[in-house]
């Protein structure tokens, strides 16, 4: 299921810049900053001291405790060191900058909290996006896992422009911009100006997870958050945190959910009848249950999604989210067999998921 017809109409054509809300911003500096760093994220960190790069803290037992965006940074002194990027607001996660104290012992390193000299924008829309949004190219797993597979010789992915991070997490999500506190970044001269909601809708649309609500700490498992597919992990680097279940269920394991984007819909309609959305089009609280409802087929011998197993909605806006969803249950819904449904205040919508248009697909002919 690609992009439904009904969605083109909430894509944006233009040039967009808007800024990101709840972000926080750590300060990572000193001669041994790189190596403090690179225990902790379940990414390496860039051989190139000026590249910036997208991962995850992890809980020692393989849960997400924060996902980041980390940017090489110079400072005005001229020391090199780091800037950590991360969803600031309140959650089951320790607050960032106590837990990474826990793990400097004799490290050389400055931790700081500049929270309150930057401000997180995204861009996207540009023409210069596409000099370096190149085609993806994938690494299958037999375990479900997907890993996009970077050229070596070409340009490092995520970009080394000072504050200006190339955001690879999906395909035309565009660019993410520091930008000191109270400014405007230097696109908002060329680029339509939009609300932060209109990046919540643009993150959602590319089916892109992010921040306390689609990865809840301490109970997301980052391949369901798809932080696989958008270059978040390293399978093959050394020791970190959290490393022992991720890459045991790389080698031994099987994904079985994925975060999806769905449409939220009156249960009796399909948004495969629809032109485009209702104009006021839901926004629900996040965490609903989402419950798969089996639909008469007539055939018996059908295999039908397991009751027992829900799926959970994470962001909404404008009547489409993003849900953790059982792949058996998206199967199922796919071929017809089964519905999804949630309740919100009494009254109960329909979900309907899709493959983003940029979502990798196995082919088949090296499929098992």
């Amino acid at each position: 299921m690609p992009l439904p017809p009904a969605l083109r109409a909430l894509v944006r054509k233009t040039p967009t810049v808007a800024p990101v809300p709840h972000r926080g911003v750590i300060s990572i500096t000193g001669s041994q900053a790189a190596e403090f760093l690179n225990g902790l994220t379940a990414a390496s960190v860039p051989a190139h001291p000026q590249s910036h790069f997208y991962s995850a803290f992890l809980h020692a037992q393989g849960r997400v405790l924060h996902d980041i965006f980390i940017y090489a940074h110079t400072e005005s002194s001229g020391r090199s060191g780091y800037l950590v990027e991360y969803d600031a607001r309140p959650s089951e996660a320790p607050p960032m900058l106590p837990m990474l104290k826990r793990y400097i012992l004799r490290s050389k390193v400055k931790l700081r909290d500049v929270s309150e000299e930057y401000d997180v924008w995204a861009a996207w829309g540009s023409e210069k996006e596409k000099n370096w949004e190149t085609e993806r190219r994938w690494d299958f797993a037999r375990s479900g896992v997907i890993e996009p597979v970077w050229d070596k010789n070409g340009e490092w992915p995520w970009g080394s422009e000072p504050s200006i991070l190339r955001d690879r997490r999906a395909v035309g999500m565009g660019h993410r911009l520091l930008v000191r506190k109270g400014d405007r970044p230097q696109e908002a001269s060329t680029h339509d100006v939009a609300s932060s909601d209109e990046y919540l809708l643009h993150r959602i649309l590319h089916g892109v997870p992010e921040g306390v609500d689609d990865i809840p700490p301490m109970q997301a498992f980052p391949m369901d958050s798809n932080m696989d597919i958008m270059g978040g992990l390293d399978f093959r680097k050394g020791c970190y945190v959290g490393q022992e279940l991720t890459v045991r269920t790389y080698h031994t394991g099987q994904l079985r959910k994925r975060i999806l984007p769905i449409v939220l819909h009156k249960p009796e309609r399909s948004i495969a009848s629809m032109d485009r959305l209702p104009q006021e089009g839901p926004s629900l609280p996040p965490h609903l249950e989402i419950r798969p409802q089996t639909l008469q087929t007539g055939n018996e011998s059908t295999p039908r999604p397991r009751q027992r197993g829900t799926g959970k909605l994470l962001s909404s806006v404008r009547g489409v989210g993003l849900a953790l969803l059982r792949l058996e249950q998206v199967e199922a819904v796919e071929q017809g067999h089964a519905r999804l449904a949630l309740t919100s205040e009494g009254q109960e919508w329909g979900a309907t998921p899709y493959w983003p248009d940029w979502w990798p697909h196995q082919p088949e002919e090296v499929s098992e």
